[in-house]
């Protein structure tokens, strides 16, 4: 573990020079770390816990399109469900669906997202990675998982926007992963949303029916928010790459791979600063959302 710890020990991540650090035009779209909840739980009726939990939530999914201020071309997500090496990239014209959950109710089964893939932007996603130094591949079986179409049914509900989903690395480097997002960060200049979909905490054996508190789950939060909204980008890059140290960290991910697409959103993120997008408790986690760069609408 402590390879992944020490950024100096990972061959994908170097400190950039000030020169190299330039401010994203402001034509730039914002890349996203989004939380996407818990299986299908958005389409669910919920008899107990009461209220539901995750209305909140969905109440920020729903809204988060207007907020971006314009439609883009493409979304590129990147689900903490999927991981390959090398790294692949779903290029199917209509990529279908991955009912990836278990015990759930049979109508959540049945959803569907009919979102249109983008095979060139698979491609040229596979480019940059490669001359970036990563392995990487086009994959035209795997459909796309709940973590992608979970959310996205709530942010562009018409399905009308191209979606491109694309693995973690397996090995799961937060340095690599931050290398990653930088190789991809000029699709934001071409309108393309790039969205690491996952969850800020994720130690599902320990939740809350009451929604009461749980502690460790403030104590990373606290640390992640601080780390992810520093002021300097290679400040908060270096934070990142050092997530294990953090006050309950472990305990917040005894597997990270829900953490990682946040590396990548913000990767890409270039100079752009972090903020926090959401905030909000459910089952007891204290879980949290982050927008780098854009303007708000």
């Amino acid at each position: 573990m402590a390879d992944r710890e020490v950024r100096s020990k990972s061959p994908f991540f170097q400190t950039p020079s000030p020169a190299a650090i330039m401010s994203s035009p402001s034509s730039a779209l914002p890349t996203l770390y989004i939380p996407h909840g818990g299986g299908p739980c958005f389409y669910m009726d919920w008899e107990s816990p009461t209220p539901n939990p995750w209305t909140g939530l969905a109440s920020w999914l729903g809204g988060l399109a207007a907020s971006i201020g314009r439609v883009p071309k493409a979304v590129l997500v990147i689900s903490g469900h999927w991981e390959e090496d090398p790294i692949a990239v779903n290029s199917q014209e209509r990529p279908a669906l991955l009912y990836d959950y278990y015990g759930f109710p049979e109508h959540t089964y049945r959803l569907q997202y009919p979102a249109p893939g983008s095979p060139q932007l698979a491609r040229e996603v596979r480019d940059l990675l490669e001359t970036a130094g990563f392995r990487a591949r086009e994959e035209s079986r795997r459909g796309l998982d709940h973590g992608v179409f979970v959310p996205f049914k709530l942010i562009y509900p018409h399905a009308d926007v191209p979606v491109v989903q694309m693995s973690l690395q397996r090995g799961l480097d937060p340095a690599a992963h931050l290398a990653m997002g930088a190789a991809l960060a000029p699709l934001r200049r071409r309108d393309v949303l790039i969205v690491g979909s996952g969850m800020s905490f994720h130690n599902l054996g320990i939740r809350s029916i009451e929604n009461a508190r749980i502690p460790e789950s403030e104590r990373f939060d606290a640390w992640l928010t601080q780390a992810a909204c520093a002021p300097a980008p290679e400040d908060r890059n270096a934070e990142l790459v050092r997530w294990a140290r953090a006050p309950a960290a472990r305990f917040a991910h005894p597997r990270e791979e829900h953490l990682m697409p946040l590396m990548v959103a913000a990767g890409a993120a270039e100079a752009d600063r972090g903020t926090v997008a959401f905030s909000g408790r459910m089952m007891g986690w204290q879980i949290s959302g982050f927008r780098f760069g854009g303007v708000p609408g």
